[in-house]
């Protein structure tokens, strides 16, 4: 195993193995069939690329996914590795050179659609070249079981046994319950002591379930302060898509979508901006993401509840494959189950199968409705019994205490609801609780009712979420998607009677914490990114992860020694990157002045800056400054960046706070870098610093910038 460290450390940039990689690699070696199930991010694809490059002959990975194989020959070209992809998206003649480059011994890694292997032509040209591995990956397609089975996957098995020398197999996959690894393990003749299974624990990952809440407001909120970070919001129809899209589009979000309805090329394009982080933000059906290896994805919202867990918990791992801290959001509706019922029906599945499927969406409404952990649940759910009942991460676990009793307006809202004659929708039955005057009130003579107004200090927002909560929770229920009008159900009757308490846990966004990295270079540092991968035609994570500019802006690595002790940089990615992103953190320290920074010394970890817990930590640093320290002073005292400082400072003045420009530059300043900036074509930051005298500082430029509401 020593040759595959080094490998795992020339190549990739890691020195140490994930759980269960390691025993993946030594079945391979030894000639041993085995099967790998792993979260997604888990580092499934590096159980087959180690062994693909320390063996002789070419390793074959068959994808049902045509961009997770784009995404992966990019990465395995970036590192100097060659690969090449096979399937529809490839001319007839692209197809034929592959082909033949690959009888030659060309490639190191071929990725193959499953439908390849209906082709005797393909048949005959892997019969005449050394196969070094062959690699199912999405395995759980293999089989009837799977959620996602694909019957191209299954007539594979019959064609692989016309090889002469069939190489050792592996199958790898993210989601699959019992039955699924019993039925691969058949297919492919993989003994039980060939199994290695991690678990489904995505420990980065941050589960909430949301209810009682305006969906766009959420949307708005929720998103609103994180426009360059990417997300998938995942809509449960295409028409649903589509408005999501439009409504994020007024409101200037850089926003893509991607459905089924759309042309290949819409598609393609949409995917392609998401990709190379141009549109960061992806409203999107369940027909985006399969395969989509975009290691930067910050955040999934579900803007609605999908059929099965195994749906639900594959979408959501789309977030945080980097490793690093991201956020998975399930918004709860009235709606959900009756949209999935009704598309089951509008399949063309079997009964058994509908009645397969049915079962499944049941565990998944539980899922909503349950009081436990949700990581939990969903452990339980694939039988992965290790680790601890509360995963003190997800909404259940954080918000348990924060519970509010609501049973008095409760009470209020079923009552009305019961006089309304239960013919009516969640706006009207507000507006009557609220007291409105609307004309509908009026024309139903619902102001006359004992009901109306009981809830006027309560906005008809607050009311309507409210509304949607008890529907959530089954207290009201909805009869007809398309005429939502509410009606009591049997649990509805309990609380009036007085049997049943409420308790209602409102959604409150988590509040983040300083970074323990140097946002305003790892930003710097992604613009950098976006450029060579533009050149180069890879997405941007392909050269490197947020994770490794992350330590980037960490460490401020100033040698190659300690550029290569960055997580996930390699010789091989120093060789290509390494000198230029050196270049650019030299000159970012030389025009930001000395900068502390952690300890590069894997044995220690650096101390997060925690936010101060009454006072926003920006704030603080306004009012030392508006008390006459200098932003030196308050970085040294709060052991901040200058930068960081001055971006507090931008921020509270764009809050609405009074800020003292005279002790950051005097009028001269101020007229010269405006003069100068309406001179320049593009103007970024250092091309106005260029032409500036040398004693004009970034700092008083951006202070001019922010004043004059340019920045």
């Amino acid at each position: 195993m020593n040759k595959a460290y080094d490998i795992l450390k020339e190549y990739f940039g890691y020195s140490s193995f994930r759980t269960g990689q390691e025993k993946m690699i030594q079945h391979v070696l030894n000639g041993h069939n085995c099967l790998a199930i792993m979260p997604t991010g888990g580092g499934k694809s590096l159980c087959y690329q180690v062994p693909g490059l320390l063996l002789e002959g070419t390793a074959l990975i068959i994808s049902p996914l045509i961009s997770l194989m784009k995404d992966q020959v990019d990465a395995l070209l970036s590192n100097g590795v060659s690969a090449c992809y096979i399937n529809s998206s490839l001319t007839v003649r692209e197809q034929e050179r592959c082909l033949e480059e690959m009888e030659a011994g060309v490639y190191k890694f071929v990725y193959v659609a499953p439908e390849r292997f209906e082709s005797m032509e393909f048949i005959d040209t892997i019969q005449n070249m050394p196969l070094s591995l062959i690699a199912f990956d999405e395995a759980h397609c293999i089989s009837q079981w799977g959620h996602d089975f694909r019957p191209s996957y299954r007539s594979i098995v019959p064609n692989l046994k016309l090889l002469h020398h069939l190489p050792t197999t592996m199958a790898l996959t993210a989601t699959a319950t019992d039955d699924v690894i019993t039925d691969i393990l058949d297919l492919l003749h993989i003994s039980e002591e060939a199994v290695v299974n991690t678990g489904f624990s995505r420990d980065n990952l941050h589960f909430n379930l949301v209810k009682g809440v305006d969906k766009y407001d959420f949307l708005l909120e929720t998103i609103g302060s994180r426009k360059t970070e990417s997300g998938i919001i995942y809509a449960p129809t295409r028409k649903t898509t589509d408005q999501v899209y439009e409504f994020l589009r007024k409101k200037n979000f850089p926003v893509t979508k991607y459905h089924g309805g759309m042309s290949e090329k819409d598609r393609k394009n949409a995917q392609l901006a998401f990709i190379k982080d141009e549109s960061p933000i992806m409203v999107a059906t369940n027909a985006f993401g399969m395969g989509i290896d975009k290691s930067n994805v910050r955040y999934v919202i579900h803007y609605g509840m999908p059929m099965n867990i195994e749906s639900y918990y594959q979408e959501a791992g789309r977030a945080g494959r980097d490793g690093e801290p991201s956020d998975c959001y399930l918004l709860v509706s009235a709606q959900d189950i009756q949209i999935q019922k009704f598309l089951i029906e509008q399949s063309i599945q079997s009964e058994e199968k509908k009645r397969q499927e049915y079962d499944k969406l049941q565990q998944m409404t539980h899922y909503c409705h349950t009081n436990r952990c949700l990581a939990r649940f969903i452990l339980d759910y694939f039988g992965d019994s290790e680790g601890p009942d509360n995963c003190g991460r997800c909404s259940n676990c954080l918000q348990t205490s924060e519970k509010e009793d609501m049973t008095k307006e409760t009470q209020m809202i079923l009552s009305c609801v019961k006089r309304m004659g239960e013919r009516f929708g969640a706006s009207l039955t507000a507006k009557v609780l609220k007291g409105s005057k609307n004309k509908k009130v009026l024309e139903f003579d619902f102001d006359s009712l004992s009901t109306y107004g009981l809830l006027s200090q309560y906005s008809e927002k607050e009311i309507m979420n409210l509304i949607q909560y008890l529907v959530a929770d089954g207290y009201l229920l909805v009869q007809d998607p398309k005429f939502p009008t509410l009606k009591l159900s049997s649990a509805a009757y309990q609380v009036l009677k007085g049997e049943t308490t409420v308790m209602v846990q409102l959604f409150k966004e988590k509040k983040r914490v300083e970074t323990d990295f140097h946002a305003p270079l790892f930003e710097q540092l992604r613009e950098l990114r976006k450029k060579i991968a533009d050149e180069k035609g890879f997405p941007p994570y392909v050269v490197f992860s947020d994770a490794t500019l992350k330590e980037m802006a960490r460490y401020f690595p100033k040698t190659k020694e300690e550029m290569l002790q960055m997580k996930g940089l390699g010789e091989r990615k120093f060789d290509q990157y390494g000198e230029i992103f050196l270049e650019e953190i030299k000159q970012y320290i030389e025009e930001n002045g000395p900068i502390e920074t952690g300890n590069i010394d894997r044995s220690s970890k650096p101390v997060k800056k925690e936010a101060v817990d009454r006072t926003p930590s920006y704030l603080i640093s306004y009012e030392a400054f508006q008390n006459g320290q200098t932003i030196k002073e308050i970085a040294k005292e709060r052991n901040f960046v200058q930068t960081t400082i001055e971006s507090h400072l931008f921020k509270a003045y764009k809050e609405g706070h009074p800020l003292n420009f005279d002790a950051l530059f005097n009028n001269d300043v101020e007229q010269l870098v405006l003069e100068k900036r309406k001179l320049i074509e593009e103007p970024g930051l250092k091309p106005l610093k260029e032409s500036l005298p040398d004693h004009i500082s970034y700092t008083m430029i951006k202070a001019v910038l922010v004043k004059n509401e340019l920045m």
